[in-house]
Formats: structure tokens, sequence, C-alpha cells
């Protein structure tokens, strides 16, 4: 993590487990003693959200910029000014958590002429299990499509096959052989693998990537009081 760029942006599918992987990065920044901000960018047909976290945010200290009309459920594409302040703030690691179709990135679209100023990594949460994803080349159409809502750059590829609570490490392998494909199509990096912490012991030795163990933080919008 330490040789990532300042700003982390996360994009991916629905249903790839891009926000969970946002949360928990975000976590562990705060944790290794950064001053850190999420900003919850994804505001066009949500499920699951960054911003459902943020008492626990909060708690640890973690600036979170969402929607200017606040309400978990609401589907209102308010960007709050504050983006801006961790944009151009180089004393904040800046996680984002984008849209995860065309229509959702273009909300980063409107961050353009900024982002182009600033080193930022971009990456693409790929879910071997996801239909519109389940191959090489829908991966890529896929990421494209991304790229020309959000008018940037795929920087490095993420690995996050699952399958909830059934996920086993075949789905993770099944992950990495796809991201491996797409990564040499593209010529992109496969920067990490994401694994629920309790299947760590039971990774073999050839993962591609760096290793990123993860808690299960996000609720299903019936799990939610």
């Amino acid at each position: 993590m330490k040789k990532d760029k300042r700003i982390r942006i996360i994009t991916g599918h629905y249903g790839s487990g891009k926000t969970e992987f946002a949360v928990n990065y975000t976590f562990k920044l705060a944790r290794e003693g950064y001053k850190t901000a999420i900003v919850d960018l994804d505001i066009v047909n949500p499920y699951f959200r960054s911003r459902q976290m943020e008492p626990e945010f909060q708690e640890m200290g973690i600036k979170v910029i969402s929607s200017s009309v606040k309400g978990l459920s609401g589907d209102l594409p308010a960007l709050s000014p504050e983006i801006n302040t961790v944009l151009e703030d180089k004393s904040f690691e800046t996680v984002i958590d984008v849209g995860g179709d065309k229509v959702g990135a273009t909300a980063l679209g409107r961050y353009h002429d900024k982002l182009d100023k600033e080193e930022y990594d971009m990456f693409f949460v790929l879910n071997a299990n996801r239909p519109l994803t389940a191959d090489k080349d829908s991966a890529i159409r896929y990421l494209r499509s991304i790229e020309q809502g959000s008018r940037q750059k795929i920087t490095a590829l993420v690995n996050n096959t699952h399958l909830c609570g059934e996920t086993r490490v075949e789905d993770i392998i099944k992950g990495q052989e796809l991201c491996l494909q797409v990564a040499e199509e593209l010529g992109l990096p496969l920067k990490y693998t994401v694994v629920y912490k309790g299947l760590i012991d039971q990774l073999p030795d050839n993962i591609s990537g760096e290793i990123f163990p993860i808690d299960i933080f996000m609720k299903k919008p019936w799990e939610m009081e």
C-alpha cells in the first residue's frame, strides 16, 4: 500500500466487492497512522454504500465525504464540494469509491481536470463470478466502459472473486486466472488479491499480486436496522 499513489480510485462491476475492498483499504490506511479520507461517489443505483460505515470511520478519525443530501438509501446525485478539499490537500491519503458502471463512473468524470494534475491509482476490482465480467473479453469491455465514463485510466487490477459467504479458494484461483489474462492483454499489473481472513491459511503458494486480507463489513439492505 505504501507504493500506491495518494489518491486511490476503486471501481468495478456491481457485486465485484469493490466497496468492501474500499472500506477495508481505508481502515488499513488509518490503522497505519495516515490522515485518511474516503469519498463515496457511488451515487447511481447504489446497493452497498461505503458511507453506511460512517460512525466506524469517524471513530478512527477518517474523514467521510458523500452526497450532500444525507440518507443511506437516497440515490440523489448531489456531490459534496468537500471532495475538492481531499483531492487538493496532499496531507490526505484518499480512497474514492466509484459507481459500478459507465453511468456511475461519470460522477468521477466531473473531477477529470483535478485528477489529471495529481498522481492517482485507479483499481479495477474484478470478480470472475459476475456474469458481465466472467471472461477476458467481457471484463475488458466493462473496464473500458468505466474508463470512458470516468475519463480516467485504470492503473491496476484487483482480484476479488467471491461468492459472498460461499467463497472457496477455488474461486480465488479462478479469478486469478482471469485477472492474469486481462492484465496481459492490457499491460496492467495484478496489484492485489483480496481474501477473506478465514481463508488465508488455505491459499496455495502461487498467488499473484499482494494478498489483501479483509473483514466483511458491508451489510445487505435487509440486514440493516
